[in-house]
C-alpha cells in the first residue's frame, strides 16, 4: 500500500472510531412514545433506564425506573450513569434538568405535539442522535403511508355514516376524568379516526360529570391509569353515574384506550389503535364494547 494511501485509510478509520464513540451509549428516556420510537430504530440496547410511561415492547419493562417523566429525579438518573436523557417537554421539572446538564448529562427535549410534522422532526433527530437515519428516514415513510391509507378508509366508511360525537376521558381508579381537548394526542386520535371530539377547549381538563354527560357523547373513549377492562369501565359509571344516561352508555358504546398511547407525542403503535378505534366509530351494527389493545 502506498504511504499515502495508507494514512488516508489511518484517517478514516479514525473518523469512524470518532464518529461511533460520539454517539451516547448509556440512553435514559422518559416518555413512552419517544422510548418505542428509540427501540424501533434499534437503540434498545443502549437504554439504561425508563420513565413510568415507557411500557412498550414487554422486553424494556425489566429496566430500572426513573419514575414518572414530570417528576424525575437527578440523584435516580445520575446513579445510572446515563450519557444522555431524552424526553419532550412533559419532562421535569426544570431545576432538575439544569442538574443533570451540570453533571455532564446530554439532555435532548423533544416535541411532545400531536402532528405528524413534529413526529417527522423528532424520528430525523433520533436517528442523528443514534447513527440510523436511513432507517428513520424509512420509518416517518412508512407512518406517513399508514396514515394515507387510514384517510382512505375513513373517506369510504363516510360515505355511509356521519361522524360521532366523542368525549376522550382519562381517568385514575375512575375519579374525576381529564377530558381530552384540542392540541392533545387524544383529540388527534379522535379527528383521525373519525370522530368528532365535542371537547372545546385546550388540553387535558377536568370536567364535572355533569358538564360531561350534558354533551351527551354518542361514543366514550375513556383509559384508566390504575386498571383495564371491565372494571374500569365498572369504576368509570360508578365514580361517574350520570355517564350511563348519554348515548354512549345506552347504546354500550364505550371503548377502552390503553393510557401509554396518549404520553409523549406520536408513537408507532397509534396507526393500528386507528384502525381499531376507526372500526368501532363506524361499527357495522351500531353497538360495541370494545378495547384498543396495546399491539406488541
Amino acid at each position: 500500500m502506498r504511504p499515502m494511501t495508507k494514512l488516508t485509510a489511518i484517517l478514516t478509520g479514525l473518523l469512524f472510531t470518532h464518529l461511533a464513540s460520539a454517539q451516547p451509549q448509556r440512553w435514559v428516556s422518559a416518555g413512552g412514545a419517544l422510548t418505542e420510537w428509540v427501540v424501533a430504530l434499534g437503540g434498545e440496547s443502549h437504554l439504561v433506564g425508563i420513565d413510568t410511561t415507557s411500557q412498550h415492547p414487554e422486553s424494556i419493562k425489566s429496566l430500572p425506573s426513573i419514575g414518572y417523566q414530570r417528576q424525575l429525579s437527578s440523584e435516580g438518573i445520575l446513579s445510572l450513569r446515563p450519557d444522555i436523557l431524552i424526553g419532550t417537554e412533559e419532562m421535569g421539572p426544570p431545576p432538575v434538568l439544569e442538574q443533570l446538564r451540570a453533571a455532564g448529562v446530554k439532555v435532548e427535549v423533544f416535541s411532545a405535539g400531536a402532528d405528524v410534522s413534529a413526529l417527522q422532526d423528532n424520528l430525523k433527530k433520533l436517528g442523528v442522535l443514534l447513527g440510523h437515519e436511513s432507517q428513520a428516514n424509512q420509518l416517518s415513510a412508512q407512518y406517513a403511508t399508514r396514515l394515507e391509507s387510514q384517510h382512505d378508509w375513513l373517506a369510504q366508511a363516510q360515505l355511509h355514516q356521519t361522524a360521532p360525537g366523542v368525549l376522550l376521558l382519562v381517568s385514575h381508579s375512575g375519579s374525576r376524568p381529564m377530558v381530552a381537548g384540542i392540541g392533545t394526542v387524544g383529540d388527534w386520535l379522535i379527528k383521525q379516526a373519525g370522530g368528532r371530539n365535542l371537547a372545546t377547549h385546550n388540553g387535558y381538563k377536568i370536567f364535572s360529570t355533569e358538564a360531561m354527560a350534558g354533551l351527551n357523547p354518542e361514543v366514550l373513549v375513556f383509559t384508566d391509569r390504575a386498571q383495564d377492562g371491565a372494571s374500569s369501565r365498572d369504576a368509570l359509571l360508578k365514580e361517574n353515574p350520570l355517564l350511563a344516561s348519554t348515548q354512549a352508555a345506552r347504546n354500550k358504546r364505550l371503548i377502552e384506550v390503553d393510557p401509554t398511547l396518549l404520553v409523549g407525542g406520536l408513537g408507532p403503535r397509534l396507526p393500528d389503535a386507528l384502525k381499531t378505534l376507526s372500526k368501532a366509530f363506524y361499527p357495522a351494527d351500531g353497538s360495541l364494547n370494545a378495547k384498543v389493545a396495546p399491539a406488541q
